[in-house]
């Protein structure tokens, strides 16, 4: 089956949310995309409750069958040598997306972005943060705003216990892919 598209698949440290990330890796390779993944270097290199950076290493790495991208110097070439078609950032956490809205590239992910972003090439943001409400809010607002960037539809994960908290809806990311291949941002970008 030919490839439908090539994929950045970029994961930053909100390791609640892996599990979710990992199932969307695999539908996308299941599509036909060629899914290349990327990850922060806190990402590639913690363990925590949720697994260890091994299993998560092992397991994205025999799904994509590519090698795992976390280096800054990894990550320059991808849009010099238009590796992507699409770079998805999911999970793509409040850090994250404030070196992003602010030109900061210090992270495996944030090069890549940037490196895909300056030859005009579409970023979708999957947002998993406990502050999109609160301190994130204007950077989301200014990503907003910028152009080849779009954001997976997102809602409140918890509003009682975490009131600024948002998640981007993982389960979609891969028709959210589609749209935004076609320069379409999907709709709503916020839902309840």
């Amino acid at each position: 089956m030919p490839v439908k598209a090539n994929i950045g698949f970029a994961m930053c440290g909100s390791f609640c949310t892996f599990s979710r990330a990992i199932a969307q890796i695999k539908r996308l390779k299941d599509e036909g995309y060629n899914v290349i993944p990327i990850m922060s270097e806190t990402a590639y290199s913690t363990d925590t409750r949720f697994g260890t950076a091994v299993e998560f290493i092992n397991k994205i790495e025999s799904i994509t069958g590519n090698k795992i991208i976390s280096s800054i110097t990894e990550a320059e070439p991808i849009g010099p040598k238009k590796m992507c078609d699409l770079i998805i950032a999911a999970p793509c956490t409040g850090n994250t997306i404030a070196k992003l809205s602010n030109g900061i590239t210090d992270t495996a992910v944030a090069m890549a972005v940037k490196s895909h972003l300056r030859i005009c090439r579409p970023v979708l943001i999957c947002v998993s943060t406990n502050d999109a409400l609160g301190a994130s809010a204007k950077n989301i607002g200014g990503l907003l705003n910028t152009k080849n960037i779009y954001f997976v539809p997102m809602s409140q994960d918890d509003y009682i216990n975490k009131p600024k908290s948002l998640v981007g809806n993982f389960e979609i990311i891969p028709e959210c892919a589609a749209e935004v291949l076609k320069g379409v941002q999907p709709q709503p970008i916020f839902f309840s």
